[in-house]
């Protein structure tokens, strides 16, 4: 009521129901909102029984970091416990070269050490075989037989420095070209810049190309012959300077020198 004219401002009435419904609301929003700040907050570790989250972290760090230490110590332990009599000098020097087991010390046996004479004779074997490895091993001999795929002049020669990496043969026009050695034909066609051009592979990863050709008698696929007409002498493509035979040697990678292994005299 006002005070001054007594007049009504509220009126609430209270029952025993109104009572228990506002209670229990209340009571029910007390013990969600406390749970919740006590379940997803730090206020939690203010209440007796429960511990630190960074507490708890700390303690498994610690924890780990002993049992690693516990292992070091054990393994100084052991070390001190042999090298001790060593360094201090109890140990005499016939006594340091024998073997601890559990059951007490076992004494190297000198004889185990020296080889026999099996031993003497295989190492002999792979000692000779490193120091003459073209003579004993199979392995080492050259498999593949180069033949000169043209009779001619050899007007340019190989020379990395300007990335001429093969030989130019000067012979006259539709002379025959042959195979340098057995091998399949993997190209036959034709190129702007070294006109048509013939590709074979041989044994042992060698590739060996014929460029310049005038025409081409083998096809992708061939099987051909050492010494076994392939292409005939020409002088197609932008680069070519005349007929010739431009001829390359490759083994795997790498361009080699034809001449370290075909004779074209």
């Amino acid at each position: 009521m006002n005070d001054e004219t007594y007049e009504e401002r509220i009126s609430l009435k209270l029952s025993v129901l109104n009572v228990f419904v506002v209670g229990g609301v209340f009571s029910f929003l007390l013990i969600f909102v406390t749970t919740f700040f006590i379940t997803f907050t730090p206020i939690k570790e203010f209440i007796p029984g429960y511990g630190s989250t960074e507490l708890r972290i700390k303690a498994t760090k610690l924890t780990l970091k002993t049992d690693s230490l516990k292992r070091k110590l054990a393994v100084i332990e052991n070390y001190t416990r042999f090298l001790g009599p060593i360094l201090s000098g109890k140990m005499k020097g016939e006594e340091i070269d024998t073997l601890f087991t559990e059951s007490g010390r076992k004494t190297v046996n000198d004889s185990l050490l020296k080889a026999s004479k099996i031993d003497l004779n295989f190492r002999e074997k792979i000692e000779s075989e490193d120091r003459f490895p073209i003579i004993n091993s199979e392995k080492s001999v050259v498999k593949v037989v180069f033949f000169a795929p043209l009779n001619g002049t050899i007007s340019q020669g190989f020379d990395p420095k300007i990335k001429h990496y093969a030989v130019d043969i000067v012979a006259k026009k539709n002379d025959p070209v042959k195979a340098t050695a057995d091998g399949i034909v993997i190209f036959s066609g034709w190129t702007t810049e070294t006109g048509n051009v013939i590709i074979l592979k041989h044994a042992d990863d060698y590739i060996s190309v014929y460029k310049h050709n005038g025409n081409l008698l083998k096809q992708e696929g061939d099987f051909v012959k050492s010494g076994e007409v392939i292409a005939n002498v020409g002088s197609t493509g932008e680069y070519t300077t005349g007929p010739h035979l431009h001829f390359e040697l490759w083994s795997g990678a790498y361009a080699v020198n034809p001449t370290n292994l075909i004779d074209f005299r």
